[in-house]
């Protein structure tokens, strides 16, 4: 085919297709085409422009309300483990259990040497009282002696001899003493050091300080247990109530309004609960990189909420004006969102975004205006 051939039958072509593109309705940027009234809905509801709480979202943690590490605290070779991540553990229960051979040979010794301290006491004692009773006669004998000595009926000599012995007597009482004291510090070093050990052996079994749960297993037997060295991580019981709370960063700007007693709310999406928390700590001093504050807020006992879970802190921040319609009105395709509007006497859809909701309705950022009739899917209309 000629160049003036190809050239006639465009032209041909572009003539034959102008009265069909000039029939077709403008449609706006955004909308579709409008529908018929066999297409109207059976319900309907208007969209209202109100004034809303400006709410703004601190996110943030959940948390243990106490965490705590449980160290061995004698070395030891672990023999059983009794407790896995995840179990919930009351005050005393046995988390596990160390070789105990080398602290029960210990006790046994400071047992034996405590036996053999009150043995010596005991020696002590009688050894003073023999000497309490020579002094009482060297004494008397000696007080008699001066008398006769005093009345000449003895010599210096035996006045010297009765002297001597009462002395000696007296000497030998206050080694007495000194043996006794003696023997009752032995006494009660050998019943600290047997207080030590009991202490030491009863360590070789390690119970859980409180009720909680096991956040954490660090320990398998077999594992050498020392001082130092944590075993487990428990943590405070999340059913119980007040366990758990919210720890998150709040701008500079919001912190005068948020203080201690003050209730929030809290929304967990992961679970989809929505919470109220009291303020429980304000941390007084702001990170500097993100002029932020931790706010610790406490929460109620929710089944499915755990540590580590991400939630949201709303904070009431002002207000502002939102247009608010049905969420049941927004029909959504993939990522996309679309309301059908009354335009006059027909119907058309026209793309939205949406916000959060308020109060069972939805705020429509963009794409509505105060008034607008919006389809719903249901009977009975909305005003």
């Amino acid at each position: 085919m000629s160049i003036a051939l190809r050239s006639a039958a465009l032209v041909a072509a572009l003539v034959l297709a102008m009265p069909i593109c000039a029939c077709r309705d403008d449609i706006p940027p955004g909308s579709s085409p409008r529908s018929t009234a066999s297409d109207a809905p059976s319900a309907n509801a208007t969209a209202h422009l109100r004034t809303i709480p400006e709410i703004y979202e601190a996110v943030g943690t959940v948390r243990p309300r106490t965490e705590t590490r449980i160290d061995a605290q004698v070395t030891g070779t672990i023999l059983r483990v009794e407790a896995s991540a995840g179990d919930s553990v009351s005050r005393g229960d046995v988390l596990a259990v160390l070789d105990d051979r080398e602290y029960a040979a210990r006790e046994e010794q400071s047992r034996q040497a405590l036996a053999s301290a009150n043995a010596a006491r005991e020696q002590a004692r009688q050894g003073i009282n023999e000497a309490r009773a020579a002094f009482t006669r060297a004494e008397a004998q000696y007080r008699r002696s001066r008398q006769l000595f005093d009345e000449k009926a003895i010599s210096s000599r035996e006045l010297e001899i009765a002297e001597a012995e009462y002395l000696q007597t007296e000497a030998r009482l206050g080694q007495s003493r000194d043996g006794l004291r003696a023997a009752e510090a032995n006494v009660q070093s050998a019943a600290k050091r047997l207080e030590e050990a009991r202490i030491s052996q009863g360590y070789t079994i390690v119970r859980a300080p409180e009720d909680a749960e096991v956040a954490r297993r660090l320990a398998e037997p077999g594992d050498l247990a020392v001082p130092g060295k944590p075993l487990f991580i428990l943590q405070s019981a999340g059913r119980a109530p007040g366990a758990l709370r919210l720890e998150a960063h709040v701008r500079e700007g919001l912190v005068a309004d948020v203080r201690p007693g003050r209730e929030l709310h809290v929304v967990i999406s992961a679970v989809d609960a929505e919470l109220t928390g009291t303020v429980e700590e304000v941390v007084p001093t702001a990170d500097p990189r993100t002029r932020t504050f931790l706010v610790k807020v406490g929460l109620p006992a929710t089944p499915g909420v755990y540590p580590g879970m991400f939630g949201r802190l709303l904070i009431p921040s002002g207000s502002r004006h939102a247009v608010l319609i049905p969420p049941e009105a927004v029909v959504r395709v993939g990522q996309l969102e679309s309301v059908r509007v009354l335009d006059g006497d027909a119907w058309r859809s026209v793309y939205v975004k949406t916000g959060a909701l308020y109060d069972g309705m939805i705020e429509a950022l963009s794409g509505l205006s105060d008034g607008d009739v919006v389809a719903l899917p249901g009977g009975g209309n909305v005003r």
